[in-house]
């Protein structure tokens, strides 16, 4: 039996998880506001919807919930371009329910995750509109990244670069200046290098501090501190999900400068509340750096993409879980993040669905994003088979020490919805860029939540049948397909071997097994690749099997061959073992060792 780590009681000598670190070993459930659950029939999800369902996330055993964006926004990029970040967008609520739902959350024994989004504000901000009625080289220019163009007249944008969602990015002004945009042309980019963009981040996190937040997830957090004195821009993309170097060199992501913004942070807020506050960081940087952003003296932890990244193989599977334990023992003090999906990859039960076809060039769910692109017609979608997979794999991912977060939906065993027509779609990566050569955008995972089975309102329960003044409710902001009506809520909870029911199980017998020492050791007479072509589409099949301190352990089979489980006590599996008692292919099993 290899150890992968040695270090014996890592996150505490107690049985307890410390209250300053009840993040390291939690289950965080992200709920994308506006498709979550709809309390007044305006067809978006609210903060009054997310109240009213604290007891379905009790039930579901979730440590703590992350709210994507929920702030004034004109939904340029699904709330990721904040107009007020000291405000909730008035169309989800009010500063009046937002404190309400922590303090149920907080009755639950839930905490409050929040997202912050750092890089980039709404153009419609204040600080923008003054912006641009401001001369160049003004203060009120200063606090973004405005430059001048290059060429005789000033005509053509300072660099080639083009934006994540498509376009240039930078877009010119009336009175010739471009300014930086990494995304959207609505989403206009801070000069971090400002003293005054950092001081007001730092009031913006103290105020949801004050207002009973427990943590930050922080969005595009590598791409902070920039350097464009420079004359080799040119030489650079600016792919935020593809960065590939590795010496903090790059001009515009995963610079060591960021480093600085986040101790202060650390120093100047996070420190100054008890319990400490944490947070994590959004960084799609190469795994040798994402270890610093996971530093005690600055955010704490990091999320670990690459486990979302992987196809159904074992040996991506097993590398992902080696590179997330290594990036969290660098840190000295945080531990590692599992996650299988979230509002910005295709649903996991749809990848494990689709052919499973390595990939060398570094692109990642290539398979999910053509199919999607052409609307789920390339490829034979096996739900079945994707179902299995699933449910595998969330037992392989909840057994591994740290954090694992869970993305709305993924608990029902929701499938992308590939059929999205083209003119129903908000997501700017189906705008921003020609069709026929990129992806269709991410709104196939971020339709609305079905509650209810029967669909008889028309939104499967996501709303009421009437607003309050008595007229129908809107139709959701993204249409419903009608299978949706076998993933509702409760019919999922009258079965008992429903995806909901499994994960219920599966959070629940991990509160029970918890230990808060998160060493792991591969047991090795079980954890093994084969040399034969029996693991999914005939890529090679093996087996990952680990073991915890306490003597729990998880063995999940990639092969077709069933395989002999080791003495000990079977706990849960996520399929039937055979009549002989052996782990078939696709199925995962907790034991007591």
């Amino acid at each position: 039996m290899s150890s992968v780590s040695q270090k014996a009681k890592a996150a505490s000598d107690s049985t307890d998880i410390s209250e300053n670190l009840w993040w390291k070993q939690a289950v965080v459930y992200q709920i994308y506001p506006r498709s979550f659950k709809d309390s007044t029939g305006s067809g978006l999800g609210d903060l009054k919807g997310i109240t009213g369902k604290m007891g379905y996330l009790k039930a579901l055993g979730v440590d703590a919930v992350w709210l994507s964006p929920f702030y004034p926004s004109e939904l340029a990029d699904g709330g990721y371009d904040v107009e007020d970040y000291r405000n909730v967008d008035p169309r989800l609520g009010t500063m009046d329910d937002f404190d309400a739902m922590v303090a149920a959350a907080h009755k639950a024994g839930i905490k409050i995750v929040v997202d912050i989004v750092p890089n980039h504000s709404s153009r419609l901000h204040q600080w923008f509109q003054e912006a641009l009625k401001s001369e160049p080289g003004s203060p009120a220019r200063n606090r973004y990244i405005f430059r001048d163009g290059k060429g005789p007249n000033g005509d053509e944008p300072p660099t080639k670069w083009i934006a994540n969602f498509g376009g240039s990015a930078w877009t010119r002004v009336p009175d010739g200046q471009w300014y930086l945009h990494l995304f959207a042309k609505e989403q206009p980019d801070f000069n971090w290098d400002n003293r005054e963009v950092r001081d007001d981040f730092l009031k913006t996190l103290k105020f949801w501090c004050d207002h009973g937040t427990d943590g930050f997830r922080v969005d595009v957090a590598e791409g902070l501190a920039k350097d464009l004195d420079r004359d080799d821009l040119d030489n650079y993309d600016v792919d935020a999900m593809h960065i590939t170097i590795e010496d903090g060199s790059h001009p515009v992501y995963d610079r060591d400068e960021v480093h600085e913004i986040f101790r202060e942070w650390r120093h100047e807020v996070f420190d100054k509340y008890t319990p400490a506050r944490f947070a994590v960081a959004e960084a799609w940087v190469p795994a040798s750096r994402q270890y610093l952003y996971a530093r005690p003296d600055e955010l704490g932890q990091v999320f670990n993409f690459k486990f979302a990244e992987c196809n159904w193989l074992r040996d991506e599977m097993h590398e992902a879980i080696e590179d997330g334990i290594a990036s969290a023992e660098r840190t000295n003090g945080s531990t590692s993040t599992w996650v299988m999906g979230n509002h910005d990859v295709p649903r996991s039960a749809s990848r494990y669905a689709l052919p499973q076809i390595k990939t060398d060039n570094g692109l990642y769910h290539a398979v999910a994003n053509d199919w999607l692109l052409r609307n789920g017609t390339t490829y034979h979608e096996n739900r079945e088979l994707g179902t299995k997979r699933a449910r595998a794999a969330v037992m392989l991912e909840m057994a591994l020490p740290g954090s694992a977060y869970v993305y709305q939906g993924e608990e029902l065993g929701l499938f992308e919805v590939a059929d999205i027509p083209w003119d129903e779609l908000e997501d700017p990566w189906a705008f921003g860029t020609r069709r026929d050569l990129t992806k269709k955008g991410r709104d196939g995972c971020r339709v609305p939540l079905p509650w209810q089975s029967d669909g008889k309102d028309d939104s499967f329960g996501f709303s009421p049948a009437k607003q309050a003044d008595g007229s129908n409710a809107e139709k959701p902001h993204l249409p419903q397909p009608a299978w949706f009506s076998d993933y509702a809520v409760d019919g999922e909870e009258a079965n008992d071997d429903s995806m909901l029911s499994h994960y219920r199980r599966v959070l629940k017998l991990r509160h029970e097994l918890q230990t808060p020492d998160t060493s792991l050791n591969w047991l090795d007479d079980y954890d093994h690749q084969t040399d034969a072509h029996d693991g999914a589409d005939g890529n090679l099949g093996g087996s990952i099997a680990y073991r915890r301190a306490n003597g729990w352990a998880n063995i999940t089979n990639f092969s077709a061959t069933p395989m002999a489980l080791p003495q000990g006590e079977v706990l849960l599996s996520s399929s039937p073992l055979t009549a002989d008692g052996k782990l078939p292919q696709d199925t995962s099993v907790w034991m007591k060792l």
